[in-house]
């Protein structure tokens, strides 16, 4: 279809949306409910056929220009013969599950049955819920090796159309998150501290974009940093491959692994910003400190104000812990120092970096109203912050807690096979999911000219939309499925503000990737 009659038709759409939802444009009739009930009658279809996830079609598109299918099929050799099914066919086929809402995989079958969604793909079909948990089984760690090469072969690919700006740091974080099961078949199922049983994947990840660069699946009773190191290391080297001039490594207390500091500094291109825990000699180290020593830590505001500034609500939580007498902790003021400290395992100084919060305590039940103060401490090898900048950017890593409720958004986390490794393979396969949304914002077109600047922060609002609003607005699309000749032509069927992006992706889509 010619842009001009697509342009014609989104501002169209737009105009006639723009008319229904203006504030004043009220129906003649306002003794009636909106919502009225009208002469409804059904109808099935002959040869047109529709889906609800139209948007899948370019997330295919995408997966075909970043040569994602090929990438897999030529690394991971799970199949003796293929029968019918590729291993690319297994893949594709949960992450595509996980973006179409699928929560489980009895949810395949909704997709095998849907013939529009099979058109939509091209295929004659698709494979059912028992045959994905079999290929989940089949996979051992060099297969997963394997499938997370290929899914690397696809994200360089990607990079590399990124502006020079892209590559001026990668910041890799790091976490471990619980994924609880109530089965008491599942191999490798273990009990945490906390008293749930399941499994603790440790996800690593790129906070520039938010994509998931490493998962290992473990027990349940692991600690968060256990085989962090050799990811960490693993992505280090990716992103060097990409071009990264810079490699910053994010993470809590738990994954300040002081054996492998010296390691990652005497690499040259490598930070780190940890956090650490509040030792003995730490502490006394901190109480030490001369006061000149100290500087007020003054926190920027967390959003800025648009509109005119509204009237704060009353706040009803205080009244109900004075009501219940409970222990009342309020920050007073905080305060930030540094100093140079050798780790036991290490063979230099490093900076460390700590956070004086001041507190007052009010204890009903005891009449008593004391101060007490708190220290928060950090690792790193970064002289060139200052104090205030290291205490946000380790901060700033509890932006990853949000990618990781996203990868539970999209049930990539989740454990439906028999053990260990086979869930791990089930996690790697749906993760894909949340990371081609985000090669998706990245693969989004920004023109020069007048409109460079408001598609750059499209394409900005697009790589940070959350998992949810990115099924609804870009896959959950209404859409005829139409086979004409060698094409096969998606007609739209509803209009959302993100269509003029989804179609400005799609012409670029038409032309091949040039890396």
């Amino acid at each position: 279809m010619k842009k001009s009659i697509v342009r014609k038709r989104l501002s169209a759409r737009k105009r006639r949306m723009g008319r229904r939802l203006d504030r004043f444009n009220f129906p003649d009739d306002l003794s009636r409910p909106m919502m009225r009930s009208g002469n409804v009658q059904f109808e099935l279809a002959e040869r047109v056929v529709g889906t609800a996830y139209g948007g899948l079609g370019l997330i295919h598109q995408l997966a075909i220009d970043l040569g994602l299918p090929q990438a897999i099929d030529r690394r991971l050799h799970v199949f003796k013969l293929h029968l019918p099914y590729h291993e690319s066919d297994h893949v594709l086929n949960l992450a595509f599950n996980a973006l179409c809402g699928g929560t489980c995989l009895q949810d395949l079958e909704l997709r095998r049955q849907d013939e529009a969604y099979l058109n939509l793909l091209d295929a004659q079909r698709i494979p059912d819920p028992t045959t994905a948990g079999d290929f989940c089984r089949r996979f051992q760690r060099q297969d997963l090796k394997d499938l997370q090469a290929a899914i690397d072969e696809a994200r360089l690919k990607i990079w590399a159309q990124q502006p020079p700006e892209f590559f001026t740091q990668a910041i890799i974080e790091a976490d471990g998150t619980m994924v609880e099961t109530g089965a008491e078949c599942k191999q490798g199922i273990d009990i945490s501290y906390k008293g749930e049983w399941g499994y603790h994947p440790l996800v690593i990840t790129l906070a520039n974009t938010g994509e998931e660069l490493r998962l290992l699946n473990r027990p349940g009773n692991r600690p968060s940093h256990e085989g962090a190191a050799g990811l960490l290391d693993e992505s280090i080297a990716l992103c060097r491959a990409a071009g990264f001039q810079k490699i910053l490594l994010r993470g809590d207390t738990d994954f300040s692994q002081t054996e492998r500091l010296d390691g990652w500094h005497e690499q040259g291109d490598v930070t780190f910003i940890f956090g650490y825990d509040v030792t003995a000699k730490l502490h006394i180290l901190a109480d030490d400190l001369q006061n000149a020593a100290w500087k007020p830590l003054h926190r920027p505001p967390r959003y800025e104000v648009r509109s005119k500034p509204r009237t704060k609500p009353e706040r009803v939580k205080p009244g109900l812990v004075e009501r219940h007498e409970f222990k009342d902790i309020r920050l007073v003021d905080e305060w930030v120092a540094e100093f140079d400290y050798r780790p036991v395992a290490c063979g230099r100084d490093y900076r460390m970096v700590v956070v004086r919060k001041n507190l007052e305590i009010d204890d009903p039940k005891q009449g008593t109203l004391f101060d007490d103060y708190r220290y928060f401490f950090y690792i790193l090898n970064d002289w060139e912050l200052t104090p205030e900048q290291v205490v946000f950017s380790a901060n700033d890593r509890g932006n990853q807690e949000n990618h990781l409720s996203q990868l539970h958004a999209a049930r990539a986390l989740h454990a439906p096979v028999d053990n260990l490794l086979s869930n791990e393979a089930y996690m790697l396969c749906t993760s894909l999911a949340w990371n081609l949304k985000a090669w998706l914002a990245l693969r989004l077109p920004v023109a020069a000219g007048q409109r460079q600047a408001q598609q750059q922060a499209e394409k900005q609002k697009l790589l940070k939309l959350e998992f949810r609003t990115f099924v609804n607005s870009w896959l959950r699309i209404p859409c005829q499925v139409l086979r004409t000749g060698r094409q096969l032509v998606c007609r739209l069927l509803a209009w959302n503000e993100w269509q003029d992006a989804f179609f400005r992706l799609a012409e670029a889509l038409n032309y091949p990737l040039r890396c």
